[in-house]
């Protein structure tokens, strides 16, 4: 008790007072969590040079560096320490064998307890009553900036949080394209979350089989990925919940995983299940709880954008998709070539006609038929380019524009098609096309150049069938 009252030498009770009422009026002009840390360690060493100090806090710690501040672990066996936190009182700790006294003082205020701060004084058997009800009232003084801070710090997010949300609901509802929604949202979740890895993975109606969108991180389009969108599809398929991951295991794999952090939100609407997003870090533990929160919430207010666009863009699409043959409608190819006509140097048109598709549909009845037409419209779709363009032309004939592409490579690729058809249709069939083109150095016609397609597409049918005709000029 000597030695803490030499330690205390040259602060008077009224000196300790006055520094106690410095320091507070110091806590109240700070919203700074760390600030206030930095003061509490300040005043003590002024007024307790030779004791030594800790604080033990509940909470996230990281960036404290050079301040005396230790996690609480909930499973201590310092039982003081636990007792001091848990009890919201001082509690202490004498050791006869190791000369010195411990006092645990609770950083308490009026929500709740934030810590604990530990006052070890050596060469002491206890602590004298004055010394006490300081460090008392210095803790409690703390407790109550240190809850201010906080509460200042999660209001100041909170209201980030929410601009980021309003920010990107507005965005994703001003009528994007799908694959722009993807982009944009993928963008917001590596700049806010500091993501390594994103994706949006949609399950294909029926199957559920989980699509990764365009937009996402090109990790999520690699084989590498496959086993995470598989792990993370199923564990939404039965649980139906977000999933917060921190030391991620993939069942089957021998190494560690390459990503340990993980944040996965099931994309609900009107109660169906459409998919989820996913977001990956490589180190483990990385995302914080209140980061998975926002992130949450940002999927769940982001779903019903989503939606909309895939809706929209699927009504869009059956507009100009014949229902059938899934290839585009014929009023859909007549705007698409008016328009390669204006901006293209050049372009070929195909129609191909069914050969002999009465006798199919008289032979095998009319839904084999429908079958022969699917089956010669996916021959189409598979050997023509993303910028080419595939129709029902009506019944069994369908056409084709190559738009930008010679009379020998349109020749090369209506004759492919021909044999394709031939080689691989069951029932086997054959096709007939004709096949016309433009140049801008010649002044056609969109009209004039379907004329020229159909009279050599009569040609093909009245000269022996299952052939290309290319009729050159009128």
């Amino acid at each position: 008790m000597e030695n803490a009252k030499k330690t205390n030498k040259g602060f008077t009770e009224e000196n300790r007072y006055k520094q106690l009422y410095r320091v507070t009026e110091k806590f109240h002009s700070s919203m700074n969590k760390e600030s206030v840390l930095e003061e509490i360690i300040l005043t003590l060493k002024d007024v307790y040079p030779a004791f030594t100090y800790f604080l033990f806090l509940s909470q996230d710690h990281k960036g404290y560096e050079g301040l005396p501040i230790k996690s609480l672990d909930y499973n201590s066996e310092d039982t003081s320490l636990m007792q001091s936190y848990v009890s919201g009182a001082i509690a202490f700790e004498d050791s006869v064998q190791e000369r010195q006294s411990i006092l645990y003082a609770p950083l308490k205020g009026k929500q709740g307890v934030y810590g604990v701060l530990q006052v070890i004084a050596p060469n002491t058997l206890a602590f004298p009553k004055n010394e006490v009800e300081f460090i008392s009232l210095l803790a409690t003084t703390a407790g109550g900036a240190i809850e201010n801070a906080q509460l200042y710090q999660q209001t100041k997010q909170l209201v980030a949080d929410l601009q980021l949300i309003n920010e990107t609901t507005r965005y994703l509802n001003t009528n994007l394209r799908l694959a722009d929604t993807m982009d944009y949202m993928s963008k917001q979740i590596v700049t806010s979350f500091s993501a390594e890895e994103t994706a949006f993975i949609l399950f294909s109606y029926g199957d559920m089989n989980p699509i990764v969108q365009e937009g996402s991180t090109p990790f999520f389009f690699s084989e590498e990925s496959k086993v995470y969108v598989n792990y993370f599809k199923e564990k939404i398929l039965q649980e139906k919940e977000p999933l917060f991951m921190g030391d991620l295991t993939l069942p089957g794999e021998a190494k560690a995983c390459l990503y340990q952090s993980a944040m996965a939100v099931p994309m609900v609407h009107s109660g169906n299940l459409k998919g989820y997003s996913l977001a990956l870090h490589r180190k483990p533990y990385f995302f914080s709880f209140e980061t998975f929160k926002l992130y949450v919430s940002l999927i769940q207010h982001s779903t019903l954008a989503f939606t909309n666009t895939i809706l929209r863009e699927a009504l869009e699409k059956m507009v100009v998709t014949d229902y059938l043959t899934k290839l585009y409608s014929r009023n859909f190819l007549d705007d698409k070539i008016k328009a390669s006509m204006e901006v293209d140097g050049g372009g070929i048109f195909i129609i191909m006609d069914i050969d002999n598709f009465k006798k199919i549909n008289d032979t095998y009845g009319h839904q084999v038929g429908d079958e022969v037409i699917i089956q010669v419209a996916d021959i189409i779709r598979s050997n023509i380019r993303g910028t080419d363009i595939g129709a029902r032309w009506g019944g069994e004939e369908l056409a084709v524009y190559l738009p930008r592409v010679s009379v020998e490579i349109g020749s090369q690729i209506a004759e492919r098609l021909v044999t394709r058809v031939r080689e691989t249709s069951h029932p086997t069939v054959t096709v007939s096309c004709g096949l016309s083109y433009w140049e801008k150095s010649k002044n056609d016609t969109y009209l004039a150049l379907f004329k020229r397609a159909d009279k050599a597409l009569y040609e093909a049918k009245t000269s022996g069938k299952n052939k290309v005709v290319v009729q050159e000029s009128e």
